[in-house]
This record gives C-alpha cells, structure tokens and sequence, in this order.
C-alpha cells in the first residue's frame, strides 16, 4: 500500500509521538496505529484536512472497509486508532471538535462454539456412573445432549416437567415461553437412574437436579461438573453446557437436514436464529424454502392450453 497523505504530515508525527511518550504504547501498538490511520486516510481521493473533515466521511470510510471485506475486529481498530488521533488533535487544540467522537463500530460477531464429534459425545457420555453424583450428571449431560436445553432450562426444571411415560419434557424458554422437547430412550434411562436416588435426598423444593444436601443445583456448579467430566474423559476441549446444546443442533441439522424442525427444538423465535446457530449455509436455506413455501415454487415455462395455469 502506497503511503497514505495528510494535510498536515506533522500532526501524524506528534501523535506518533505522544503515544510512544505521554501513553508509553509498545512499539508494536504505535505500529498498528499508525498503520491503520493511513489505511484510513488512504481511502480518500484528497488528502484529508482534519480541521474540516465530517463525521459523515470518516463513517462512510469505515463504510468501505467494511465492503472491502475487513474483519470487524480489524475494523474495530481502526475506528480506536481514528477515535485516539481525532481525541489528541482536540487535546492539543489544534481542531475544534472531535469527528470521530460518535463513530460507531462495528458489530462483533460472537463467534459460536465448536461442536463435539459424535465419538467425542460418546466417549463423554459414556462416564462410570456409580455413585449419586455421577449418576446425576450423566442424567444432566444425557438430558442436554438429547433434548438440545439451554443452562437456564435444564437447571430450572422440576420433577413435574418430565412426562417420561410420553418421553418429552416440558421446558420454559426465553420470554418464558413454554414448549415440549423429545427426551431420547438413553436419556430416559439415564434420568430414571437419577430420580430413584433423588427419593433418598431431603430436598428442599421440586427440582430436578439437586446437590448431595438437596437444593437446587445452580448454573455455576452444573457448568463445573461438565468442565469436570471433559477433563476426566481426557477430551482435548473444555465440555460446557451451550457445546452440548450447539452439538445437538449440529447433528440433528446434519441427519433430518429440517431447519424448522431443529429451529422448534431450539426453541428459537427466528430461523435467522437457527440458520446462524448451526452453521448452515444460505444455499440450503434457500433450497428447503423455495421447497417447502407454496409460493416460492418457480413458475414452469409449460401452461395448460385450456387455463393457462403453470404445472405444479
């Protein structure tokens, strides 16, 4: 990339400057400042004259990085690096007002999180359930795995939410909005198991899982038995309850291939949602629509000469 021009080269000099002296930055840091302000600035036919430059220009600059295909988190730097020069301009009074001040960034995507393989999920599930502890959390780990919950789910649900003998659960999601999740034959077994040795607790309300002295298990402690179990089943990643979930999507989508289906299971609002959550591509998204919608069919080019209606 060609050297980038400013209308006044010295104010990019005393900045340099100032981030090495007054904010003491490392070398490194200075470099990618610096380098993203005439990244920045070498997006502009004419060389910017800070002291008139709008804030209308500057985010029509972030604009085009963007479609220029710019990670957001490389975006996100340049709007600090052009956020800092624009505030030390000001500090040293040589522009009136910051133009930079209410550029927005852009939004970080958070990045979701691997699923486990089905031998990963095999060889976790497969733990020695020999005592009450154990037997509990492979009744928490099968019951994630099975019915795709969320943390808050599994950990508010009562003994009165399983409908074993129809194998469903009945779950309150987000919203509070309710609905009726499939609970797999292994999962049933597994919470069978558990509810027998639940009887001998003295527990303290109608929750389902519970610690050794009864009361209902919190989110913190079911996220650290799974950490637990992953590390005892020596898997090469952490194990977490959204990696069960995101599993359980992952490996429904990839045997039913039924977004909508999978998107009732979730218990997701939008199929935006769901198509984001799985990592499915749009080509097939747009292939169950265009088969699924009454009117997305494609019109055929062959009519019936009696009506004129397209073949179905």
């Amino acid at each position: 990339m060609e050297k980038a021009i400013l209308a006044d080269d010295q104010s990019l000099l005393d900045f340099e400057r100032y981030l090495k002296t007054e904010r003491q930055l490392s070398p490194h840091t200075v470099r990618n400042y610096l380098y993203e302000i005439n990244r920045f600035i070498a997006l502009f036919p004419e060389p910017i004259h800070w002291s008139n430059v709008s804030h209308q220009q500057l985010q029509s600059g972030l604009s085009k990085l963007h479609r220029q295909g710019l990670a957001p988190r490389s975006l996100a730097l340049t709007l600090s690096a052009i956020k800092q020069f624009g505030a030390f301009l000001l500090q040293e009074k040589r522009i009136s007002a910051n133009p930079a001040i209410h550029l927005r960034a852009p939004k970080l995507n958070k990045p979701l999180p691997k699923n486990m393989d089905i031998d990963s999920i095999t060889h976790l599930l497969e733990i020695k359930a020999d005592d009450l502890l154990s037997v509990r959390d492979k009744a928490i780990m099968e019951l994630f795995y099975s019915s795709g919950l969320r943390l808050a789910e599994l950990a508010m649900l009562d003994v009165s939410d399983l409908l074993l003998s129809d194998q469903q659960v009945k779950v309150l999601g987000k919203g509070s909005k309710e609905r009726i999740v499939p609970i797999g034959t292994v999962a049933i077994t597994a919470l069978t198991a558990w509810l027998t040795l639940r009887q001998s607790l003295s527990c303290i309300d109608n929750a389902l899982f519970v610690t050794a002295k009864g009361a209902r298990l919190a989110h913190r402690s079911i996220q650290a038995r799974l950490k637990k179990w992953g590390q005892e089943q020596a898997l090469n990643m952490k194990v977490h309850p959204h990696k069960l979930r995101h599993s359980f999507a992952t490996h429904m989508l990839e045997s039913s291939r039924d977004l909508r289906a999978v998107q009732e299971l979730l218990g997701h609002a939008n199929l935006s949602t769901t198509q984001i959550y799985t990592n499915l591509d749009f080509q097939h998204l747009a292939k169950v629509y265009d088969g699924a919608h009454p009117r997305a069919k494609k019109v055929s080019a062959k009519k019936d000469p009696n009506n004129n209606q397209p073949d179905e």
